[in-house]
């Protein structure tokens, strides 16, 4: 299966610059994955399309402020650090630019006196380790000095970081959000809760490697970015309970399919575990856990189109796509939702 097979054109006024006001007035395109037919709804309507007893599985992890810009401590030089993967208290797996001005031994300063960091490692993929030292909290140091990783198609600035959060996220580690669960407010959520929906939380830390793009012509060659995850006892029941019982598991976001694919591909049973993942879903995928999924709309042959169409077949994705640029959807992180179900 070739990468172009996931192409679609798609006008770049359609990709949203920013959040709606409103979370739950963004669109909804519910695709029948099985026959491929469309309906046109609201984010609203949502409730409509689920049962008592249903389960929704959300990705409870929260995006930090990745971003750092810096100055070399010898030189000036501007440098920019993007936080990837904590390693511990002290270090991280950092993308830094221009990687030429950050070798091993090089400090940056990003607060004087409050926050600086030194290059400790070149890796072979170039990712940079570095070893910060700062004096105080590291999380109330990082929201005053780090700025929020919008996606590199997004050119505005957000005015409220909060609104690149989901109304429900918890653990920091995420260098971008899932973005599917940006459509929920609060009072969404409380309805569902009260027309029986259970809600089933996982966790899933988002990496940059969401948005590379693929670059082998066939795409059993693509080598898939790892990411962390945990799944754990409170999850693990509330799904084990609902597949013994035929009730329907349906995930919010490509990030909570991955946790709730990977950990059935490694306990049938789907005991609680957790661990870095580097599932890679495209058509053929058989899929051992979700019944349904809430999604945006994704980038042209992405890994994550990809995922969405082992689910609902290529050709009823492609066509559900291009029916969305005919209707003028708005695409990406900030754009509108899809369901993909049973009808």
């Amino acid at each position: 299966m070739k990468t172009h097979d996931f192409y679609y054109d798609l006008p770049e006024r359609l990709i949203a610059q920013h959040p709606l006001e409103e979370r739950t007035s963004s669109r909804l395109l519910v695709l029948d994955k099985n026959t491929g037919a469309i309906l046109h709804r609201h984010f609203s309507d949502l409730p409509e399309f689920l049962k008592a007893g249903d389960v929704l599985v959300i990705n409870n992890t929260r995006v930090i402020p990745a971003r750092l810009l810096g100055a070399r401590s010898d030189t000036g030089s501007a440098v920019e650090i993007l936080l990837l993967k904590r390693l511990d208290d002290y270090r991280w797996e950092t993308l830094a630019r221009p990687g030429k001005k950050v070798t091993p031994g090089k400090r940056i300063t990003f607060i004087p006196n409050e926050l600086e960091a030194e290059c400790e490692q070149v890796l072979e993929d170039g990712n940079r380790i570095m070893r910060f030292d700062f004096d105080g909290i590291w999380e109330e140091i990082l929201d005053r000095a780090g700025i929020m990783p919008l996606p590199p198609y997004i050119h505005e600035q957000l005015k409220d970081n909060e609104r690149y959060q989901t109304v429900y996220s918890k653990f920091e580690g995420s260098a971008a959000a899932p973005t599917a669960g940006l459509h929920f407010s609060k009072e969404l959520m409380s309805k569902l809760k009260s027309n029986g929906i259970i809600i089933a939380e996982v966790t899933l830390h988002v990496g940059l490697g969401t948005f590379r793009p693929v670059k082998a012509d066939d795409i059993t060659n693509h080598v898939m970015h790892s990411e962390w995850f945990s799944f754990g006892k409170e999850a693990s029941d509330i799904v084990r309970k609902a597949r013994s019982e035929g009730r329907r598991i349906i995930s919010v976001g490509t990030t909570s399919t991955r946790v709730l694919e990977t950990v059935a591909a490694i306990d049938s049973e789907m005991l609680p575990c957790s661990g870095d993942t580097q599932i890679f879903i495209y058509p053929g995928y058989e899929f051992k856990c979700i019944d349904s999924l809430i999604t945006n709309f994704h980038l042209p042959e992405s890994t994550l189109i990809m995922l969405v169409s082992a689910l609902a077949g290529r050709d009823n994705v492609i066509n559900a796509y291009n029916e969305a640029v005919k209707e003028e959807y708005r695409f990406f992180s900030f754009g509108d939702a899809m369901f993909i179900t049973s009808l």
